[in-house]
């Protein structure tokens, strides 16, 4: 964009196949509200080269990470080593990113974009990231975020919280990207840099963990707390149908709000309860 910000998101094999959760991707900034032309600013980040080949076919701008240290091709499950060694690659690729002078959003991409959310954005804020749970305050440092969506601006105090975030792996090892950042959110080291760190409110950015209720409000919704690709792919085709029929209301419906998500389903907290833990697979 004019102030160098450019939307990011990862994409391996397991993601890319045809039908799968890069197309639904895609097709939630088509029907979105002012969102079609966000995808000019979107860059996908392959981790194969099956994922960089499949993104040269259904869009213009792709950029490949791949290399021969790692292999992210395969689902990779929550908390397996390949899933952990994929989610520091994304933090360390972001850190230099912010480096190159680029703002980003980044985004999983199995979160739905809806609705142009840099309206929403905090405008004094370097790092603003959305929640599994949002407890009522932007400045809370009891909301529980969740790195698969963020906007980060380029600048001194965003370089080192990043350096200072990614180099936290070594302090808690055996943790994600995540729950590091649960850990270091309170650290006096964030204050010294004078980050100004906000989270973003479910009802505009919100998630199957906590799923933003006012369709008139909701700018992305991310397939969250779920478990393998059959539930999340299920959920998400579900999520888009549900926009659909909400783009097809006349005003006087939309304002009353008489549409909400079915969603939770697949992805519901009895299947979660039924695998033993809330388990997310692949990139988010």
């Amino acid at each position: 964009m004019e102030d160098k910000t450019v939307i990011l998101t990862t994409l391996n094999e397991a993601w890319a196949a045809p039908n799968s959760v890069i197309d639904l991707f895609l097709q939630s900034f088509r029907i979105g509200d002012h969102t079609s032309r966000l995808l000019n600013h979107l860059v996908i980040i392959a981790l194969d080269q099956k994922a960089f080949a499949r993104c040269q076919v259904i869009h213009t701008h792709c950029f490949s990470l791949a290399n021969e240290e790692a292999d992210f091709h395969e689902e990779a499950y929550f908390m397996t080593p390949s899933y952990l060694m994929m989610m520091w690659r994304r933090i360390d690729f972001l850190r230099s990113v912010l480096e190159k002078g680029y703002n980003f959003v980044f985004t999983d991409a199995d979160i739905m974009w809806f609705r142009d959310p840099f309206p929403r954005f905090h405008l004094d804020a370097d790092f603003q990231i959305a929640c599994d749970h949002f407890t009522g305050g932007f400045d809370d440092v009891m909301n529980r975020p969740n790195g698969g969506f963020n906007f980060v601006k380029s600048n001194n105090r965003s370089i080192e919280f990043y350096k200072f975030w990614y180099s936290s792996r070594e302090t808690y090892p055996g943790y994600h990207d995540q729950d590091v950042l649960n850990f270091i959110k309170v650290h006096p080291f964030i204050a010294d840099i004078g980050l100004k760190m906000r989270f973003l409110d479910t009802t505009n950015f919100g998630g199957l963990c906590e799923p933003s209720r006012d369709l008139n409000q909701v700018c992305t919704m991310h397939a969250n707390c779920c478990f393998g690709m059959d539930s999340k792919l299920h959920d998400l085709r579900i999520m888009l149908q549900d926009w659909k029929h909400y783009l097809s209301l006349p005003p006087n419906l939309k304002k009353l709000s008489v549409v909400s998500w079915r969603v939770p389903q697949k992805c519901s907290l009895d299947s979660l309860r039924h695998h033993g833990s809330p388990e997310q697979s692949v990139q988010g």
